[in-house]
């Protein structure tokens, strides 16, 4: 297996998931944006984006979608919910909540408040923020009294949602997080496989240009 990476960018769920699972796997770290900053990027990835995901035949772009690919790929359904089992809907619904309802607009506030400041845009920008915020709603409601998302257990739906949050917390929102959802966030942080992959991707950086 091989990843492509940038430095906590949306394909540090895959590499957080790798180092849960100990499973083996190549990383190639790259500069941010890399469709610009690695020479011959867009051949491997048309999309020029991150991540990019390798295991012989299978070729993914999705950061979820690689987490879900490999527990179900592995056998590491320590990490997931199986049809059937109770939760499986809800652990469903994480996943995919953790891009269409939390990541997207975190995006727009990063393009129009650091990628493209200025006054008119920050104002979009801010507008993402208050959308993000709101959007947390579900999940603050339920790590009030659960430690993880699903089935009482941590799952890749922790992974997905999880580094959400710790991209708001990378670009400054965090600090209008609710209390619970900054203890949750902080017991992902003290993840082994969290910790495992911050270990890897500063150790494997790429020279700064």
């Amino acid at each position: 297996m091989k990843l492509w990476h940038c430095h906590d960018a949306r394909s540090l769920r895959a590499l957080w998931a790798l180092e849960e699972m100990g499973l083996d796997y190549e990383l190639e770290m790259m500069a941010f944006p890399p469709r610009f900053l690695h020479e011959g990027y867009l051949d491997v990835n048309v999309l020029g984006t991150v991540p990019y995901f390798v295991d012989g035949e299978h070729h993914l772009t999705e950061s979820t979608g690689i987490c879900h690919y490999l527990v179900e790929t592995y056998d590491q359904h320590e990490f997931g919910i199986r049809p059937g089992e109770p939760g499986y809907g809800n652990y469903l619904n994480w996943l995919y909540h953790s891009d269409a309802t939390l990541t997207f607009p975190q995006t727009l506030y990063l393009r129009y408040t650091r990628l493209e400041p200025d006054e008119t845009k920050a104002l979009v920008g801010e507008d993402y923020r208050k959308w993000y915020l709101a959007r947390l709603r579900m999940l603050n409601q339920r790590v009030e009294n659960h430690e993880f998302l699903v089935a009482d257990r941590f799952t890749i739906a922790d992974i997905a949602c999880g580094y959400a949050l710790y991209l708001g917390e990378s670009l400054g929102i965090s600090e209008a997080y609710k209390a619970p959802t900054l203890a949750y966030l902080e017991r992902l942080k003290a993840r082994p496989g969290f910790i495992g992959a911050q270990k890897v991707q500063k150790n494997a950086a790429p020279p700064t240009a």
